[in-house]
């Protein structure tokens, strides 16, 4: 992404604060149909440009550990709670499939109704909801629309790139 791209489209905060917006429409939040076994979405309109997505966790659903390449983010949690474990280090971008990750790098964050956070490019993270009972229902946006996403797995502290996905596999 070009710099002139880069300026053009919502900052971090920008989102942040749209996200928040979102997540505070109770009626939006409702039409959300919850599926007792897998995640569910809509696809929202973003500022800006940007692409948006109101999703509902069920109790023991999560991500796996991913980057949204070269896209910036927020999210906030509409209802419920999630948990988001991520790693305090830029990562190279390309050109390796295996690290071998430095200890201290692991964050976890317990985000709860109302609280979000923003995120720059290539920030690795898996999201999860840790309920055994209770649904958790969350707002995100991502700018520049997401290009890919790279799925990783992680072995204690080994972290393998395993699939790279395009927006015309989950659309």
């Amino acid at each position: 992404m070009s710099a002139a791209e880069a300026a053009s489209g919502p900052t971090a905060a920008e989102l942040l604060d749209f996200v928040r917006r979102t997540a505070d429409d109770a009626a939006l939040v409702a039409a959300l149909p919850l599926d007792p076994e897998g995640r569910t979405w809509l696809r929202l309109e973003g500022p800006g440009g940007s692409e948006a997505w109101l999703i509902g966790w069920p109790p023991g659903t999560g991500t796996g550990w991913h980057d949204h390449a070269e896209s910036i983010g927020a999210f906030t949690i509409a209802s419920g709670a999630l948990r988001e474990h991520s790693l305090a280090a830029r990562l190279p971008a390309d050109g390796w499939k295996t690290l071998e990750l430095n200890e201290g790098i692991d964050r976890t964050r317990e985000l709860t109704t109302g609280r979000g956070r923003a995120f720059g490019r290539h920030h690795v993270h898996e999201v999860l909801n840790a309920s055994g009972q209770e649904h958790a229902v969350s707002v995100h946006a991502y700018y520049p629309p997401l290009p890919l996403i790279r799925r990783y797995s992680r072995v204690g502290a080994v972290l393998r790139l395993e699939q790279t996905e395009r927006p015309e596999d989950w659309q």
